[in-house]
């Protein structure tokens, strides 16, 4: 469709049709749609009224027979459809009940600002912000952002983990690997982002179980604001972060400038699944994003 000239015709209308033979229609003007007339013709040309045909009668006799046996087994075989339907539903009814996010609840603004993030914890429901909302933040100063360096083990006391860290990078659709599921206790570092403790939001991810236990980040939603994440790096430093908030979000409306977007500082998010889990597609319906800041840094205990 050919573009209109800037300001001629206004948003919304169709513009450049072709009259004529093979063409479209007839070009639509700037506002509303366009009028026809009606065209008077002829004697010569008016239309032949067709005479009307004879009313045809319905089959008696073996088609009407034929066709009443057809109806009624097209009836029987929909009916029983509908009763295998129904025993399929009782039987397996977690996957055919709607979706339900109990521990969910989009927080609605009382003072005319922006859902922002719950600060977690136990007992606290969590909460997904409107897309606008920025990453939430402790009140403390920022450390500054160190040098480069490759983190290598991720403790969280608060809720017993220790453990390695591993690169992953992206899949063939675009998304970022998970560490190997037969690991329960690997957490993966998104390699194509900032190291732990640079400027930027370094991305972790965990599993939430798996088959047949529970993983490294089963615990996740139980964080709050002011807990401590520490995260050991190659350089011998430890990174000391600050949680500032926590948010369940459903993975079709995945929160990507508030978790991968810029930042001055050194931040730090955690990722896992949440929400109830879909038996057909086999995933969890949410993911749980823990959003933290560097606020100090120390060396690392050598062994002697």
């Amino acid at each position: 469709m050919t573009t209109p000239p800037p300001g001629q015709y206004p948003p919304g209308q169709p513009y450049g049709m072709p009259p004529g033979p093979g063409g479209q229609g007839y070009p639509q003007p700037a506002y509303g749609q366009p009028v026809f007339q009606p065209v008077v013709l002829p004697p010569q040309m008016q239309p032949v009224q067709q005479q009307p045909q004879p009313r045809q009668e319905p089959p008696t006799g073996g088609a009407a027979q034929t066709a009443r046996r057809v109806l009624i087994t097209a009836a029987i075989v929909g009916l029983v459809t509908v009763l295998v339907g129904v025993v399929i539903m009782v039987n397996h009814p977690d996957e055919y009940a709607p979706s339900s996010r109990t521990s969910l609840k989009m927080v609605v603004p009382q003072n005319g600002l922006a859902p922002s993030v719950g600060p977690g914890g136990v007992g606290q429901p969590l909460t997904q912000a409107v897309a606008g909302a920025p990453a939430p933040l402790p009140k403390l100063p920022a450390a500054p952002a160190l040098q480069p360096s490759t983190p290598k083990r991720l403790v969280i006391r608060k809720i017993g983990v220790n453990a390695p860290i591993s690169s992953v990078g992206l899949d063939r659709a675009g998304a970022i690997q998970t560490p190997p599921i037969n690991n329960h206790n690997l957490v993966g570092w998104y390699r194509g982002g900032p190291t732990v403790g640079e400027a930027g939001p370094a991305v972790m991810l965990g599993h939430k179980d798996t088959v047949s236990r529970s993983a490294v980040f089963s615990r996740l939603h139980e964080l709050a604001y002011g807990d401590t994440i520490e995260v050991l790096r190659m350089d011998g430093t430890i990174a000391v972060f600050t949680v500032g908030g926590i948010e369940q979000a459903d993975k079709q409306t995945f929160p990507t400038n508030r978790v991968y977007g810029q930042a001055a500082d050194a931040e730090l998010r955690l990722i896992t699944c949440g929400g109830s889990y879909n038996r057909t597609t086999g995933h969890y319906t949410d993911n749980v994003i823990v959003y933290a800041l560097m606020t100090g840094t120390r060396l690392a205990k050598s062994k002697s």
